[in-house]
Order: C-alpha cells, then sequence, then structure tokens
C-alpha cells in the first residue's frame, strides 16, 4: 500500500521567531491575566473561586444542607469546569473557608482547614464542606432567573457562568491577591456594613467624591482585627487605586504575678496584622533576642486557645515595656505594610481602580442584574398569564369545549379545532387539552381567575420596574439593607491617628457654630457671629428659608472641632464631626440629613449633643417620652459605627426624646409641659449607671393630659448649696428672691410657648426623690399657654430662642427680668399669632482659645 505525501517543503510555514514568540508569549500572558490570576471587579472573583462556587450550588451544598467530602468537590470542580491540578482548587477552596483569610468566609468548612500559625490543612478526603448562608444569598441568589451570562466549559459538555449575580462588593468585601504575568493585585478585605452604606451613598449622590466615601468606608477592616496607622495611605488608595497601608498588632502591657518571686512587666499581643504567621513572629522574636539585637525580653510563650490569641511576652525587671515594644513594631512582623494595589478586570480589560470606581462597576452590574432578574420573571408572568388565558376561555366555554374534544378523531385534530374555533394560540390549545378535570370544579376556576388577575398585578409592577431607574436603584437599596441586618458585623481593624499626621481637624479652625435641623429632615451649620445679640421682646430675624410646614426641631451651639452625637426615636446612636456638616446661610435650607446619617425615613432625630472628649468620668443622661430615665458612660459611645449604635432599649410605643452630659455629682431637672419641674440628684443611688441596651427607670410622676418638655444639668458646685427637705413658706421664699436675684447664677429659666420668660433662682427649686411630682415652675398667664423650655444658665451666657416658623432672635440671659416660681414672667419676644416659641439654645460665652461648648437643642 503506498500513501501520498505532499513534500515536506510546501507543510513547512517560515515565520519569524521573534514575532512569533511575541505572539505566542502575548496571549499566554493575557491567559494567565483574564483566566487564573486576576478577579472581576463585578463579582470580585477569580475563575477558580467562581467555579468551586458555583458547582457546590450545583451540588445543592446549600448552607442548610449536610457538609460533602472536599475531595467530591474537587472532583466536581476538576472533571466539569477547571481542567488544572486538584492542589490548586483544593487550596483555593480552603482560603475562602478560612476565618483569618477571609473577612466574611464564603464557605463553611469541617475539620482541620489550616491555622494563622501556617498548619497546612488535612487533606480533601478528610475535610467536609459546605457554602455559607452570605454566599447563597449574596452571590448566587437569581443565578437561574437568567441574571448573568454562561458559556461552555472547556470539552463543551458543561455550561459554566461568566460572572456570578453578586448583590455586595465581594472584590472589596474579601479582597483579592494574585500574581499576573507583568502585573499583580493586591485588595484588602473591608466591612461588610461599611461597604453597603458606601453603596446606598453612591445611589442617593452619584456625584459623591472618594473623601465623601471615606465618611462611611474608613478604611480596609481585616479579619485578624489589629491597627491601622494613619489615613494618608488609605486616602492614596482610594483615590488612585495604589497605596501603602502601616498594620499594627495589638499589644498591651500587664503585670504578672509570680509565686515566691517579684512581679514582672509583659507585652500581652491579643491581635495580629493581616496575613502575618504568627509562630514565625514568636520565632523571628526569639531569634533577635538570642542574637542580642533586642534587649529586655525575658521569656516569650504562646498561650492563645480556643478563646483568642495571646502572646506573652515577659520582660526583664530592668526594661522599659514601652521601649522594648516600640523596638517590636521596628523589627518584627508586629508591624508590617500592606501594599495596596486595586487591580481587576473591567470589561475583560485589567485596570488600576479606586474606590469609587470599584463601587460604580458594582452599582451597574448590579442595576443590569436586576433589570435581567426583572424581563425574566416578566417573561415567566406573561407565559404563565397566557395559559391562563386559554384556561379562562375554556372554562367559559366549557360544555362546546367539552363536546368537540370527545367527538374529535385525535389530538392532533382536536387541538387544530380549538385554534381554529376560538382563536387559541398553540401554547393555550397545548394546556386545555392537558388540563385535568379536578381543575372544572368551580373553585378551582375561583383560582385560575384569581392566579389570572394577581398576575396582571404582577406583570404591571414589573413592566414599571424595567421603566424606571429610581424602582432598581430602591431595590439595590432594600436588598443591602436585608443583607446589612443579616450579616453585617461591627468593624475588627481600629484605625488609628499616624505620629505626625495631620487629620482633618488640623487645617479647620476651631470657631463657635450652630447646628440647624428641621422637621423635615434638613441640616446646616452657621457661625455664632451670624446672629448678633439684641435686646428683649423684639422679633428676631430668620434662621433658615423653609417651607410653610416646616419647622425648626433642633438647635445646637458647639464648636468645629467637637464631635456631634445624633439620636433618633428608636434609641440609636450617630456621630458626625462638626466641621463635616455642610455650611450654610441664613436663607438656605440646609443638606437633607439622610444624606450625612444612614437613618431611614421613618427614624427621627429626637435629640442632639456636642462632645469634646469621651471622658471616662461623664455620662449621657437620656429620657424617653414615657419618663424613662438612665445614665449610660460616655466612653461607650467613642466608637460610634457609621450605622450607628443602640443607646437605649425602648419598650412599645416609647421614644428616646432628651439626652444630657452630666457627671455623677450633677442634678438633673425635668420640666413638664403644664410648668412642673423635678429636680434629683444624678448620683448612683438616685440613678445607678447601666449599659447601653437597657430601658432605665421613671423619672417624674405626670398628671393626666401633662407630658415631659425639657431636661437639662445643673452643676456640681450649685447642687451643695441646695438643701434637701420640704418647700420653704412663701414670706421667707420672698425676702431671699431679691438676693438671689442679685447674685450671678445659676438660674432656671424658664420659657413659655406664647413668649413669656423668666429667670427663677436654682435654690427655690428643692432637690427631691426622683419619681416624684416636682414643684410649679411658672404660673401661666394665658390658660392655653404651655411651657416651652426649661434650661439652667448663668450671668453671662446668651440663649437662642427659635420658633415654629424659623424665626430666630438672640438674647443676653441677665436682660430677662428674675423672679420667683410663682410669677407670669415678661415678654422674651414678640410673636404672630400662629407663631409659637419651640427651641431654646443655649450660647456660652466666648473666650480665647476656648476648645467647646455645651451642646443645646430643641424642647419642643
Amino acid at each position: 500500500m503506498t500513501f501520498s505525501q505532499e513534500p515536506i517543503q510546501e507543510r513547512i510555514v517560515p515565520t519569524d521567531l521573534r514575532n512569533e514568540m511575541s505572539r505566542s508569549y502575548l496571549e499566554y500572558a493575557m491567559s494567565v491575566i483574564v483566566g487564573r490570576a486576576l478577579p472581576d471587579a463585578r463579582d470580585g472573583l477569580k475563575p477558580v473561586h467562581r467555579r468551586i462556587l458555583y458547582a457546590m450550588h450545583e451540588l445543592g451544598l446549600m448552607h442548610d444542607r449536610p457538609f460533602r467530602k472536599c475531595a467530591r468537590v474537587v472532583g466536581e470542580v476538576l472533571g466539569k469546569y477547571h481542567p488544572h491540578g486538584d492542589t490548586a482548587v483544593y487550596d483555593a477552596l480552603v482560603r475562602m473557608a478560612q476565618d483569618f483569610s477571609m473577612r466574611h468566609p464564603l464557605i463553611n468548612g469541617h475539620g482541620n482547614f489550616g491555622s494563622i500559625d501556617n498548619d497546612p490543612p488535612a487533606a480533601m478526603r478528610y475535610t467536609e464542606c459546605r457554602l455559607q448562608a452570605l454566599t447563597n444569598n449574596a452571590l448566587l441568589q437569581d443565578i437561574e432567573s437568567d441574571t448573568v451570562d454562561f458559556t461552555d466549559n472547556f470539552d463543551g459538555s458543561q455550561q459554566e457562568p461568566l460572572v456570578l449575580p453578586a448583590r455586595v462588593p465581594q472584590l472589596l468585601l474579601n479582597g483579592s491577591s494574585g500574581i499576573a504575568v507583568g502585573m499583580a493585585t493586591n485588595i484588602p478585605p473591608h466591612n461588610l456594613g461599611e461597604l453597603l452604606d458606601g453603596v446606598v451613598a453612591l445611589i442617593r449622590n452619584p456625584d459623591i467624591s472618594n473623601s465623601e466615601l471615606m465618611q462611611y468606608i474608613p478604611g480596609p477592616d481585616f479579619p485578624t482585627g489589629g491597627q491601622i496607622l494613619g489615613t494618608s495611605g488609605i486616602r492614596e488608595a482610594y483615590t488612585t487605586g495604589r497605596g501603602s497601608i502601616t498594620m499594627r498588632g495589638v499589644a498591651t502591657i500587664e503585670t504578672i504575678e509570680h509565686r515566691g518571686r517579684p512581679d514582672r512587666d509583659a507585652i500581652i499581643v491579643t491581635e495580629l496584622p493581616y496575613q502575618t504567621n504568627k509562630a514565625a513572629l514568636i520565632e523571628k522574636i526569639a531569634e533577635l533576642v538570642n542574637e542580642r539585637r533586642l534587649e529586655g525580653i525575658a521569656d516569650i510563650r504562646d498561650e492563645s486557645d480556643r478563646d483568642g490569641m495571646r502572646i506573652v511576652i515577659e520582660l526583664r525587671r530592668d526594661a522599659y515595656p514601652r521601649v522594648v515594644l516600640n523596638n517590636l513594631y521596628k523589627q518584627t512582623p508586629l508591624q508590617a505594610n500592606f501594599g495596596v494595589n486595586m487591580l481587576a478586570l473591567v470589561n475583560g480589560e485589567p485596570q488600576t481602580i479606586g474606590l469609587k470606581q470599584a463601587l460604580q462597576v458594582f452599582l451597574d452590574f448590579r442595576v443590569e442584574t436586576i433589570t435581567r432578574r426583572t424581563r425574566y420573571e416578566l417573561r415567566k408572568a406573561e407565559e404563565r398569564d397566557h395559559v391562563l388565558q386559554g384556561y379562562l376561555i375554556a372554562l367559559r366555554n366549557l360544555d362546546a369545549i367539552i363536546d368537540l374534544i370527545r367527538h374529535a378523531a385525535d389530538a392532533p385534530t382536536a387541538r387544530q379545532e380549538l385554534i381554529e374555533t376560538y382563536g387559541l394560540s398553540d401554547v393555550q390549545a397545548d394546556a386545555i387539552l392537558q388540563m385535568q378535570l379536578r381543575r372544572l370544579t368551580a373553585l378551582e376556576a375561583e383560582k385560575i381567575q384569581q392566579e389570572h388577575e394577581d398576575l396582571q398585578l404582577k406583570i404591571a409592577d414589573l413592566r414599571d420596574i424595567l421603566a424606571k431607574r429610581e424602582r432598581i436603584l430602591q431595590i439595590i437599596e432594600t436588598e443591602a439593607a436585608a443583607l446589612k441586618s443579616s450579616y453585617a458585623n461591627p468593624r475588627r481593624t481600629a484605625i488609628e491617628r499616624a505620629d505626625g499626621e495631620l487629620v482633618d481637624t488640623d487645617l479647620i479652625a476651631n470657631e463657635q457654630a450652630i447646628i440647624l435641623v428641621t422637621e423635615q429632615g434638613y441640616i446646616k451649620r452657621m457661625p455664632v457671629s451670624t446672629f448678633e445679640a439684641q435686646s428683649r421682646a423684639t422679633r428676631g430675624k430668620a434662621a433658615t428659608r423653609m417651607k410653610e410646614d416646616d419647622g425648626i426641631e433642633h438647635f445646637l451651639t458647639c464648636c468645629d472641632h467637637d464631635n456631634v452625637l445624633f439620636f433618633s426615636d428608636r434609641g440609636v446612636a450617630y456621630c458626625l464631626k462638626a466641621y463635616q456638616i455642610p455650611t450654610g446661610s441664613r436663607t438656605a435650607r440646609g443638606t437633607p440629613i439622610v444624606q450625612m446619617l444612614p437613618i431611614s425615613h421613618e427614624e427621627k432625630i429626637t435629640s442632639v449633643v456636642s462632645v469634646t472628649e469621651f471622658a471616662d468620668e461623664e455620662y449621657l443622661v437620656m429620657l424617653t417620652q414615657k419618663g424613662f430615665i438612665k445614665k449610660t458612660q460616655l466612653s461607650a459611645f467613642s466608637n460610634i459605627r457609621a450605622n450607628g449604635l443602640i443607646a437605649i432599649s425602648l419598650e412599645e410605643g416609647d421614644q428616646l426624646r432628651w439626652v444630657r452630659l452630666a457627671r455623677v455629682e450633677d442634678s438633673i431637672i425635668i420640666g413638664s409641659r403644664l410648668g412642673m419641674a423635678i429636680h434629683f440628684r444624678a448620683t448612683d443611688e438616685q440613678l445607678r449607671p447601666l449599659g447601653r441596651p437597657t430601658r432605665g427607670v421613671k423619672a417624674m410622676a405626670l398628671k393626666k393630659n401633662d407630658e415631659l418638655i425639657s431636661m437639662d444639668i445643673l452643676p456640681s458646685q450649685v447642687v451643695a448649696s441646695i438643701a434637701e427637705g420640704d418647700e420653704a413658706d412663701a414670706d421667707s421664699e420672698s425676702e431671699e428672691l431679691e438676693a438671689e436675684c442679685n447674685t450671678q447664677g445659676p438660674w432656671a429659666l424658664v420659657i413659655t410657648m406664647g413668649g413669656l420668660g423668666k429667670r427663677v433662682p436654682i435654690t427655690q427649686f428643692r432637690l427631691q426623690n426622683r419619681a416624684g411630682m416636682g414643684l410649679r415652675s411658672i404660673k401661666f398667664r394665658k390658660a392655653n399657654d404651655r411651657l416651652a423650655s426649661l434650661r439652667i444658665v448663668n450671668e453671662d451666657d446668651e440663649i437662642i430662642l427659635v420658633t415654629s416658623r424659623g424665626i430666630i432672635i438672640r438674647q443676653a440671659v441677665k436682660a430677662i427680668s428674675c423672679q420667683s416660681r410663682a410669677a407670669t414672667g415678661v415678654r422674651v419676644q414678640r410673636l404672630d399669632d400662629d407663631d409659637a416659641i419651640v427651641a431654646v439654645a443655649l450660647v456660652p460665652p466666648t473666650t480665647e482659645g476656648a476648645e467647646g461648648a455645651e451642646g443645646a437643642e430643641v424642647e419642643e
């Protein structure tokens, strides 16, 4: 047998070696970049991770199903989607299950999955796994609803998703690291709640800057905790996509007791920088000690257990603990740098992206997935409704159709006659022929009609969603809120100010300011100098431009460097720096507070307090509408998360209304709408300290139709001069009144809604026990007048009166007459017939170099 072969010269293609190597290497490089090493900016996953999660989803390994062997999962991934080594797949699976590698692990591992000491995981035949609930609900949800594109696998036998329909910005949530050809990525993990807050902020303000986004996402949040030093590296990384973040472990200095020998100081390490090997760190410290490059350490041991990490570095008796700790930071991995390189695939191309662009890519992708899901649901609903319309036609002509089918020669004939006689489609005719006899009952017919009507409403709603981008964005917000409430947890990594670093407050003058919030939720900041002092009983001038149905709700004086705490009626505390609140002129309406704080439309800010420092000896005294009062240490609110912090536990129907700063030596005075006032000490005997999620105790007994309207704090210097006991008689009271009015205060400033006011010596309000009815603070001149505010003031103070129509007047306290509790007061502000005083804010005297000012708020 002979074979004809073409000449070998004709089968050789001459080519230039330089061009061939260049082309082949570029193809290989792009294959590594796109197919292995870099994550997609939409779902934040590399192909191997995406294939593992999708294979587990196909196997039904949900969070509420039993665990399966990892070898089973690895085999599924290798055989169907990822034709590479089993080690690569298993290593990727293991990392997604490690809580010290992922901020929110995507896989729930059962067995030995390694440790922070770099111990290897057990073999895949021993370990088991399943998906986490977050993975099911935030990455794989709706994947069957045509939300993403699918493509053939390596041999064309299966379909795999090009991207997962992620509901969270997974690229930033768990970060990513990888080395491609000629490029690399290294993205740090972040806090889920903060990321979702950032997405919502981007939805509400598409022009938001990276600096403004950092109010919601202050920096990375590593799974191992630790500290981040400074914000300059974070800001650079978020702006340019590249930067260096300094990480530091958490260490404290303690005294270790020893039996029979003197106590020694020790450095206790409880948290390590991200990706730091604990065993290697201990080995490095021991090596430096042996080489005498690190002095002052007597012993080092690892006391970590299931309750947490604890590395004990025992010091010599002559060592200076702070010096040793600084040397540990300098010479060991206890302080390390994280080189941020936010490189990801955007539209299939590697791009270096910043914080806003990363969130924008995710948001655009989310809009696309919801649009596709809605189209899929609309198509399914229309197809089902089409069948139901055929059923309804059949039910209206039931006897005739039964007779038609009965006399038809065969099914195709019956089908054709149905189409021709009743104008049905092929699908409707087939559905009628397949209809079961039980569907012909009256009850089943009613169900078909009801399902048709429900589908009509659903179809209209789905079409409305597709027609309005605003509804799609609202759906994203709703889904983000649900995920946040279910899966978000507090930040683990603290962001500390670096030595010598300039922060925003270093660049902003610390001037006195007025912060004003309206009833419809607008907020703005104005310099106190905007309102010059005026004489008593004048009309004042408008503080802000408002709609007719709007009014002043809260009013605060503070300094620009102060922390401003906002308390909502639901008992949640939020925090902003005063200078972060946008400034506005008197005629400006302000900024919607929902753009500044993550509050819902149903939530309302009821109290505002300014804090210069979160001192341990100070307390926040809180009073609810139903009269429950409690005090909580101020330091408990020093680290308020971006999404707020629970301040008080409320019973059904109650609201948090007033919050004030106080010390344990101070006293509390509370006023009611009918002019009653109770005065009691803030000591632990009268008001013991309670934690944040507690309700408190009863503050005051109220008459029928009365309600609480104000609370203020009396400083400790004055409390000692006030007697406890029975009320003085009227004669002695009048004899002492003139002398008391000539003092420099303090006084109780009593202001009515009708514009009358007076100063009452505080000594006329004797100290009582909590939960009493109190004493009368004013006699109303008009029967329909009511108390607007009861505040503690001094001689040099000034007050700002605010009316419901936004009129403001500023005047000196000493211009208001001093009278007894039984007096009716004098005119402090002239009001129109339809106006009333709703707020009284205190402006302390301005002093040179003053660092802060006490806060004040509206008393409704």
